[in-house]
């Protein structure tokens, strides 16, 4: 099948995205499009990867097969009902939005629809993201493929069942907010001793990096990960135990708690007609 991919949308997601693909397939610019509210946005991303944009989004709908809904979640019914009386069964309709269920979408339409409903997060922008990814039974797997693909070109990929969806963003999709707060954190105590601050953000990103990665690829529970770097009557457990005290991974699980409550209550006021 000879894929045609439509952003509808001109954000930081979409600029990740077409940044990753072309990076990972030179030769896909010319079957990528663009169609945004503002055609500045969309005008300037096709300067930059030389791409093509459309008139309007239903016109990106007539162009593409694959269409990237890339617009924030209370938009969506004004988009797909724009789109919908053009959509056909071998269009491919992939949504990023958090709390947007796939039969929200399917609802739009008199015919059974292509929907992958996706879930990334913003370290996409430097092709490190994590997308987890959910189709509808009208996806082959050909198709599905495909859309992998196109989020492998910007970091790690997962198929999941949707009644997970709503617990990626706190895991996932919000958590560098977390991890963002955590490396100030460090940086600033690493100040308090006397490091820059330049040096502290440094030291404390790298750090962070380094730790999940060694997650990543060691294959080894955190917990033993953790254990390795704790010496009996050390500097380190001090801190542990220090964190401990403080609540600290509870403090996590709550907040991710109330993330994912939060997430629910936007999705089901997201999800009405």
């Amino acid at each position: 099948m000879n894929y045609k991919i439509g952003f509808i949308g001109a954000g930081n997601m979409a600029y990740a995205m077409i940044n990753g693909l072309i990076n990972n397939f030179p030769d896909i610019c010319k079957d990528i499009y663009i169609s945004n509210r503002t055609m500045d946005k969309a005008k300037s991303l096709s300067e930059e990867f030389g791409v093509s944009t459309a008139l309007n989004h239903r016109d990106l709908a007539k162009k593409c097969n694959i269409i990237i809904l890339a617009v924030k979640p209370m938009i969506y019914k004004e988009v797909l009902r724009e789109i919908q009386d053009v959509i056909t069964e071998d269009h491919i309709l992939i949504s990023l939005a958090a709390g947007i269920q796939i039969k929200y979408i399917e609802q739009f339409f008199e015919k059974p629809v292509k929907v992958v409903r996706t879930m990334p997060n913003t370290p996409v922008l430097v092709g490190a993201g994590m997308t987890a990814v959910t189709p509808n039974r009208q996806v082959t797997k050909e198709e599905l493929d495909f859309v992998l693909s196109i989020f492998e070109s910007i970091g790690k990929v997962d198929v999941i069942d949707e009644n997970l969806m709503d617990i990626v963003p706190a895991i996932s999709g919000s958590s560098p907010a977390y991890v963002y707060m955590f490396i100030e954190a460090l940086a600033d105590g690493g100040v308090l001793h006397g490091l820059s601050r330049e040096k502290a953000y440094k030291y404390a990103a790298q750090a962070v990096l380094g730790a999940a990665k060694m997650v990543l690829e060691k294959e080894k529970h955190p917990g033993e990960l953790k254990d390795m770097v704790c010496s009996p009557a050390g500097a380190t457990i001090e801190a542990v135990y220090s964190l401990e005290k403080s609540n600290f991974r509870g403090a996590i699980i709550q907040a991710m708690n109330e993330c994912t409550a939060k997430v629910k209550l936007l999705g089901q006021m997201a999800n009405r007609l």
